[in-house]
């Protein structure tokens, strides 16, 4: 019997000593990265007209997937997308205010403008199969069902909380939109109200890119509309002008 009571007691001594030590050996978790200020890059200011009504002239996309209707672009699929492929801008940009209205039509998928990035047709195996001529890895600032923003090909999700955005959005309407990127600093107003204040903590991630509209993939026709599309290069106003 009291080899029975010293040997519990043994066990309950082993017991602690090794719970102690798996406590102190475990790593404590890494505090999370605070974003660096990157100051706005210097540069011309000025504005630049990306659509003016008529024709995809300046842009490069798949032109059975991208056209223009009665002044507004229209992107349209009826086969299944495997990727999200995007109408870019042939020039590139780094540091600028985009102002714009999109409307997401038939779906429920969401769409997005991305940025800051590089064009990635090698992220398939085939790029003439899986049409990936125009696929983006970068920024992407989605709208209107999945709002927030993401990395392309990169960090995925972004943490950025998306219920702000959700609040003043329209589903299958039309929504003006405003993103400002200066530095490592992304802003973005939905509709007259701010959504979006995020710094990225990785600014080394950051190259002068085109900008891209967003087809995303999906094995559902969809359709998606922009118009307007001006954009300010090198902004002159350090803060969002839509918001009301």
């Amino acid at each position: 019997m009291r080899c029975a009571r010293l040997s519990v007691a043994f066990l309950f001594i082993l017991v602690g000593t090794v719970s102690g030590q798996d406590k102190k050996d475990t790593p404590k978790k890494e505090a999370k990265k605070e974003a660096p200020v990157v100051k706005p890059r210097e540069g011309e200011s000025k504005t630049v007209k990306l659509f003016v009504g008529k024709s995809l002239d300046g842009w490069e996309g798949y032109s059975d997937l991208w056209s223009v209707n009665d002044g507004v672009i229209v992107a349209k699929n009826t086969a299944p997308l495997k990727f999200s492929t995007y109408l870019l801008t042939k020039d590139t940009y780094s540091d600028f205010r985009l102002t714009f209205a999109s409307k997401l039509v038939t779906s429920e998928m969401h769409s997005g403008v991305c940025f800051w990035g590089v064009v990635k047709p090698d992220v398939s195996k085939d790029p003439e199969k899986d049409r990936t001529k125009h696929t983006y890895a970068g920024h992407l600032v989605m709208f209107p069902s999945g709002y927030g923003l993401y990395d392309l090909f990169g960090r995925n999700g972004l943490g950025v909380d998306g219920a702000p955005a959700k609040k003043v959005g329209k589903q299958h309407d039309w929504n003006d939109i405003e993103i400002l990127a200066q530095g490592n600093r992304i802003r973005v107003a939905v509709n007259g109200a701010a959504v979006v204040d995020w710094r990225d903590p990785q600014p080394e991630r950051i190259k002068a890119g085109p900008i891209g509209l967003q087809l995303h993939s999906n094995t559902v026709p969809q359709e998606v509309q922009f118009k307007g599309l001006v954009l300010e290069t090198f902004p002159k106003e350090d803060k969002l002008l839509t918001v009301k």
